[in-house]
């Protein structure tokens, strides 16, 4: 049996709004577009936790944070259980390579200890930086070409495109995918963008005006509603409420990675923010061209699975809030998902089903022809893209945890249960929540939680979600008696 080739395509904090042809139109993403137009898009994917790690080991288990106690960012290693879906697909034959971050484990002044992952290929970067002495792929890359990546990041125009992570990112994709091999590969390639510090190079953020860009959701109720919430962990100070300026745009000096700074000329306002986070799309879906073009002329396509999406999303302003943390709402949760793989999959399809980031894994098995473990919590997308099954429901309702620094007192622990009409957030040892109806409310400005009339709703929502985290845990493995 030939088994498909997998390319599978993720960027770093990308929202779910920011693809053109999915009805977002700021952005520039012709790539992208053709790569909805000609496959299956799910409209309303979520990831099971809006930061890095927790989100990637989910998607790349098929299971949820809290069941394999990867709940953090910084970790020292990964858990010799679930495999990882390279892993998996290494054992059965593929040849793996990873490109660009992984971050299973902590990359803080180090290469990240690896776990047991299966790839033969590894060409790091977890971000822009050289701040280590041997291991960062990309830095040595830049060093090869007469520049040295801890100078460029200093200039405020940017890292020029040609010397870029992302460029970086599709020129080793590109030649993974050309390599003579007798066996099927998996190129799972992980861009950094567009996850901040904002700082595209000066080529792509001139195509964004900051005045033209669409404003944040923000209402003066959010001023009160992060002042509810204040005491929940957010990983920028952005949480204060008086910390974001929505006025008019202004350029920024230098590369920082939040709000927080003081309003003065130079310091960053969010449509500015918008701007850049647009141009570092752009790249992206340049460079997304420049592979599946590779891809093309390698005679490779039509025997690939080819799929986009993002670790989580960024709040971009929304709410008052700037990049990710303790909170829920879409912008953070909610995440691009395209699959494609011509004459296999269907085309043209936009699905508004419910769909987890966990059901990435066995989806990819299933296609794959590969068991699908019993232990798997995430829920295969195969029926619905080969055309077996309509595309208008796969899930009735999607689960999302944040679950950091519990060894602190004050720490947050909350998670999210959202059925398609209405979203709960529990932030369980604080004794706050949100609750809203995202049909009547798209924007999550009305907060329905402490309405009387709710209350009802509440209690049965809190219910379906207690039973729903319950009901997904990990059980452990088979039993192999009564007793």
């Amino acid at each position: 049996m030939t088994r498909p080739n997998i390319l599978w395509i993720c960027a770093d904090q990308q929202r779910y709004d920011t693809i053109g042809a999915l009805g977002h139109p700021g952005v520039s993403t012709p790539n992208l577009d053709a790569l909805a137009h000609e496959g299956v898009a799910f409209e309303r994917a979520y990831c099971q936790s809006p930061i890095c790690t927790p989100s990637r080991a989910s998607f790349l288990t098929g299971m949820y944070p809290s069941s394999i106690r990867v709940t953090r960012n910084g970790n020292p290693v990964f858990p010799e259980f679930p495999p990882l879906i390279s892993k998996t697909l290494s054992d059965a034959g593929y040849e793996c390579g990873l490109i660009g971050k992984l971050h299973l484990t902590s990359a803080y002044g180090r290469i990240e200890r690896r776990a047991d992952d299966g790839y033969s290929t590894w060409q790091y970067s977890h971000a822009a930086r050289d701040d280590w002495a041997t291991g960062h792929d990309y830095a040595d890359w830049v060093r090869a070409k007469g520049a040295l990546l801890s100078e460029l990041i200093k200039d405020a125009d940017g890292v020029p495109p040609e010397l870029h992570q992302t460029t970086w990112c599709a020129e080793k994709a590109i030649e993974f995918i050309q390599a003579e091999r007798s066996s099927p590969f998996f190129a799972s390639v992980n861009i950094y963008d567009p996850h901040p510090p904002f700082n595209p190079p000066r080529a792509y953020r001139d195509q964004y005006d900051p005045a033209e860009v669409r404003r944040p959701l923000f209402r003066e109720s959010d001023l009160a509603q992060q002042a509810k919430l204040a005491a929940i962990d957010f990983q920028s100070e952005a949480r204060r409420p008086d910390a974001l300026d929505i006025s008019s745009p202004i350029l920024p000096q230098s590369p920082v990675s939040s709000l927080v700074e003081p309003q003065t000329p130079g310091a960053r306002d969010a449509q500015t923010l918008i701007a850049a986070y647009f141009a570092m799309i752009k790249l992206i879906d340049d460079q997304v061209g420049r592979i599946i073009e590779a891809l093309e002329r390698s005679g490779q396509r039509d025997d690939t699975i080819v799929i986009f999406t993002s670790d989580h999303g960024e709040s971009l302003g929304d709410h008052g809030l700037i990049q990710k943390g303790c909170r829920f709402y879409e912008g953070l949760v909610r995440v691009p998902l395209i699959w494609s793989f011509p004459g296999v999959m269907r085309e043209g399809v936009r699905s508004r089903a419910l769909v987890e980031l966990t059901d990435i894994a066995p989806s990819l098995l299933e296609l794959c022809q590969l068991p699908l473990p019993e232990y798997l919590t995430g829920k295969s997308l195969a029926p619905i893209l080969t055309g077996q099954k309509p595309p208008g429901h796969h899930r009735d309702f999607v689960r999302c945890e944040y679950i950091d620094a519990i060894d602190l007192p004050d720490a947050s622990v909350a998670s999210m249960y959202y059925d398609g009409k209405y979203k709960l957030i529990c932030y369980h040892n604080h004794g706050l929540g949100e609750l809203y109806d995202l049909e009547a409310d798209p924007g999550e400005f009305d907060d329905l939680w402490d309405s009387p009339a709710q209350l009802d709703l509440r209690a049965d929502l809190l219910a379906r979600s207690f039973s729903a985290h319950m009901t997904t845990l990990y059980a452990g493995p088979a039993r192999i008696g009564p007793m």
